[in-house]
């Protein structure tokens, strides 16, 4: 069998192009509840920070494929949450997909959380006393002087998670997502006389989707480093 023949006969793009949906949609929900989470663990109301560091410690330390499992067993088989209208004809597969972003956020926001918390720490202290000092509260010291030079100082950390998300999404296919995963397994049983060329597709694939990224990313990061 071809190369095209595969293309053909399968949707190997679209899988693909699921696994990039993935990918993105996980990327902003867990920068988003990594930030909050960081926010928690470095201020100063101590149920705050006792919540984030509990959370991270049990999240980070619990296997993707756990959470991915509970989304779809516990949430929606067994609390019928399923996150998409039950009047869709794809209800199903929107709310499989949903609830696999949601476990990639839960999960990744934990990474994300304690990358912008090593980037806190290399701000100077010196700083954060001077904005004090001048009458600036908590939150807007945080989000004026500390983030900003937080965020630039982290985006070679936040490039690798973001790549390791990108390689965490194949674990998306057991709870029967369509991504690029699934569909390899569905190949490797029905084309067996092709597993080099199939293996050497996905893995193609997958170069294509991170290679670009880490690359970019590294460029912004030098371009945006902070100077000390």
């Amino acid at each position: 069998m071809e190369p095209m023949d595969l293309f053909s006969n399968y949707d190997v793009l679209g899988a693909f192009w699921v696994t990039v949906q993935l990918t993105v949609y996980s990327a902003v929900g867990a920068l988003v509840w990594g930030t909050v989470l960081a926010v928690m663990r470095v201020g100063p109301v101590p149920i705050t920070r006792g919540f984030a560091a509990a959370y991270v410690t049990i999240f980070r330390n619990t296997p993707l494929t756990i959470l991915v499992l509970f989304a779809s067993l516990g949430l929606a088989s067994t609390l019928g949450i399923t996150l998409a209208s039950a009047e869709s004809t794809t209800s199903i597969a929107e709310s499989t997909f949903r609830l696999a972003v949601l476990a990639f956020v839960v999960y990744t926001a934990t990474f994300v959380c304690e990358a912008i918390r090593s980037g806190v720490n290399t701000v100077p202290v010196g700083q954060s006393e001077a904005a004090r000092a001048l009458g600036m509260g908590f939150g807007r010291v945080l989000a004026t002087i500390v983030l900003p030079q937080a965020f630039r100082s982290i985006i070679s950390p936040l490039a690798s998670i973001l790549i390791a998300l990108t390689k965490n999404t194949t674990v998306a296919a057991v709870i029967g997502v369509g991504e690029a995963a699934l569909l390899m397994s569905e190949m490797v049983e029905n084309e067996s006389d092709v597993l080099f060329l199939v293996f050497a597709l996905f893995a193609l694939g997958f170069v294509i989707l991170t290679l670009p990224t880490g690359l970019l990313l590294g460029w912004v990061a030098r371009r945006l480093e902070v100077r000390r």
